[in-house]
């Protein structure tokens, strides 16, 4: 085979991404100094890549299998190790914080929802930019 050509590969891989992928993996593998399976014939690794998956002479399954291997980011735990450990003094702003909310649920028990505040009708109308039914003449 003088010339490689998408066609010839897009049979053995019919996704022409993942083939170009694939191809890729093997041209960084030979560039590392993996064998070659054919002839070398002057052709760069990339085309030296393309023609070893048209001849089938390595398996697309293995390239495959090297690519996602490669491609991963594995983090690797132990179990007995505690990843987030709590800063000093953590729990008793924890306990500070739910005291807090404590006394705040209790508050609003005494009071009646319904009815809003004048300074919560206020406060509506800075967010909303003014006065309920103010038609917002400038």
């Amino acid at each position: 085979m003088a010339r490689v050509t998408v066609e010839d590969c897009v049979e053995k891989v019919p996704n022409r991404f993942e083939l170009v992928m694939m191809a890729s993996q093997r041209a960084r593998k030979i560039s590392s100094g993996g064998a070659l399976t054919v002839d070398r014939d002057n052709d760069k690794n990339p085309v030296v890549a393309l023609r070893e998956i048209a001849a089938n002479t390595v398996e697309v399954a293995d390239l495959k299998e090297e690519l996602v291997r490669n491609n991963q980011r594995i983090i690797e735990m132990d179990d007995g190790e505690d990843i987030i450990d709590k800063m000093d003094g953590e729990d008793e702003w924890n306990a500070l914080a739910a005291q807090s909310a404590a006394m705040d649920i209790g508050s609003r028990d005494d009071e009646d929802d319904d009815d809003f505040d004048e300074d919560e009708d206020s406060a509506l109308e800075d967010l909303a930019g003014g006065a309920p039914g103010d038609d917002g003449d400038i």
